[in-house]
């Protein structure tokens, strides 16, 4: 054995035996690392779409295109707290309440006139 790493096996053995913790150190910061990535990949995105969701729901307006979760576009003919009545088809008679957050787009009456 040389003399070199008969020094750099000594040092090792003696900064481990200084830092008792410095061998749970290591783990501890890639848990937080993993936790920071999980939070700005997944979560931090989610709580922004869902912002806008509660904004565009909040701002819905009698007269408002809409499209819902089933897939069915309609008109929005009264909006109350929870629950908004929707008209579907060129049929009057088809209005249906259903709540706010089965709304998933809203399209104002003159906004396909502006991007033209």
């Amino acid at each position: 054995m040389n003399f070199l790493t008969f020094l750099t096996a000594d040092a090792t053995a003696s900064s481990e035996a200084s830092n008792p913790l410095g061998g749970m150190l290591l783990p501890i910061i890639y848990i937080v690392i993993i936790g920071a990535v999980f939070y700005f990949v997944i979560f931090r995105p989610q709580k922004k779409q869902q912002k806008q969701l509660d904004a565009m729901v909040s701002a819905l307006e009698i007269g408002d295109s809409v499209l819902t979760t089933s897939g069915f576009y309609g008109v929005v003919i009264d909006v109350m707290d929870e629950v908004v009545i929707v008209e579907f088809g060129s049929n009057k008679n088809c209005r249906i309440p259903m709540k706010k957050t089965a709304i998933t787009e809203v399209e104002k009456p003159g906004s396909t006139e502006e991007k033209e």
